[in-house]
């Protein structure tokens, strides 16, 4: 029987929304769905999106929740993976930017918003991945628009992996190019569809991570690059999660893999690594050439303020300065994987990103409450945003955070699992944690 579509209704999820609100007008749907979520906070069982951080971004934050209560956390939930936002250096770059410069350029690129700045900061991310040139976007998303969207032609053929970040997807389709996905980090499923499409008139595009943003595994690029020079393909490479992250000293997933300099077009963003926002795509000079002036996200776009640019410098700076970060950071993600291995999760120690497979008979809603009501800010993602056999919690470890920080992660994830989670044999478990339950569609 199809669930009655009405606010009270707190079974409903989000796919029921989505569908059934198809029925109703544009006001009706928004106001629906509005007091859907009201009702679900006045539950208890939301409330945790849009939590309000009233202090710098570090190891540890202040947040209020929607009930106005406000407590410190420890932050297990920012992207910010060198903890960079915070670094008494960047801060100082920042504050002589902003003197220097003010504190925006009013313009996009191609009009008054260069500066020399900007231009510093294109050739260092360019000698960074061992490209020609650097092209520099509002955002990582913006930069996968507006690369995908302008690159490829009606008669070339993108093949990307099934676990391609939304923003990629999206440049492809504001594009209309003709798109096949193959299986994640399959590459013998990517090995046959080149050579399918051999016979195209136009040219064969290949769009992987080096990082995928929700499972923390690596995409083999040694492999990949062999592949794409065997069938004279072009290899984009989206590094988001792993530029100042893999690689000896942060140098980034194709230095891991020794092919640094090697792939065709990498994209990198700022708001993982560095702490701020805003991409970049790293290229040969032609292709920077012809972004600057066919890319509508960046030629429509009003250019990065001094300040973020500035901050970009001196994230770089200190990459290539003390290379203690970087390595209080990896020793964190070997600490943590190492705890979670005990409890019985199949934790990588390769990148920042360690998600935890949620088993069907949890309530991640009232996990997730769990969590925050004992200090621990970790992001969960349910569904239908991931198949409901995939919900998981995603954590984000800081080079700034202590053992202590992650021992107290450890025993919450334990009291955690214990309290929602049944033991075996009940019928209710999924299996043990495995890569394949941790993948998304």
């Amino acid at each position: 029987m199809q669930k009655a579509l009405r606010p009270g209704n707190i079974a409903l999820n989000l796919r029921d929304i989505l569908v059934q609100g198809r029925k109703l007008g544009f006001m009706e749907r928004t106001q629906f769905f509005s007091d859907w979520l009201t009702n679900l906070k006045s539950h208890n069982l939301d409330g945790l999106h849009l939590r309000i951080v009233t202090s710098p971004t570090d190891r540890k934050v202040r947040v209020r929740d929607h009930e106005g209560r406000e407590q410190d956390m420890l932050m297990f939930g920012s992207n910010s993976y060198l903890g960079l936002g915070t670094h008494p250096y960047v801060k100082e770059s920042i504050i002589k930017a902003l003197e220097d410069y003010g504190s925006g350029v009013g313009g996009p690129p191609l009009l008054n918003g260069y500066t020399q700045l900007h231009r510093d900061l294109e050739l260092r991310l360019a000698a960074y991945e061992g490209t020609e040139d650097a092209v520099l976007y509002g955002s990582g998303y913006s930069a996968n628009v507006g690369l995908m969207s302008a690159i490829p032609t009606k008669q070339d053929v993108i093949l990307y992996d099934a676990n391609s970040h939304a923003s990629f997807s999206d440049g492809v389709g504001l594009g209309g190019h003709t798109a096949i996905s193959f299986r994640h980090n399959d590459i013998q499923d990517l090995e046959q569809r080149l050579e399918a499409a051999l016979d195209i008139e136009g040219d064969r595009f290949v769009g992987v991570e080096g990082v995928y943003s929700m499972d923390g595994d690596v995409a083999p690029l040694n492999e990949i690059v062999a592949l794409c020079r065997k069938y004279n393909s072009i290899l984009v490479l989206d590094d988001a999660h792993g530029t100042g992250i893999t690689g000896p000293g942060g140098s980034g997933t194709p230095s891991a893999f020794d092919v640094h300099g090697e792939v065709d077009i990498v994209l990198g963003t700022f708001s993982k690594a560095f702490g701020v926002s805003g991409g970049f795509v790293a290229c040969s000079k032609a292709v920077a050439d012809y972004l600057r002036m066919f890319s509508r996200a960046y030629v429509f776009s009003a250019s990065l303020p001094p300040m973020v640019v500035a901050a970009v410098h001196a994230g770089l700076d200190l990459l290539e300065s003390d290379p203690e970060i970087h390595a209080s950071l990896m020793a964190n993600v070997r600490y943590l994987s190492a705890g979670l291995k005990k409890l019985g999760f199949d934790a990588s120690d390769k990148t920042a990103v360690i998600p935890l497979p949620v088993p069907l008979n949890m309530n991640i809603r009232a996990a997730a409450h769990a969590f925050h009501e004992r200090g621990i800010f970790v992001n969960h993602l349910e569904y239908p945003a991931v198949p409901v056999s995939r919900q998981r919690f995603r954590i984000s470890v800081m080079a700034t955070h202590t053992k202590d920080d992650l021992d107290q992660l450890l025993t919450a994830v334990a009291q955690v699992w214990i309290e929602f989670a049944p033991p075996a044999g009940d019928g209710l478990m999924t299996p043990e944690p495995t890569p394949e339950t941790l993948r998304v569609d």
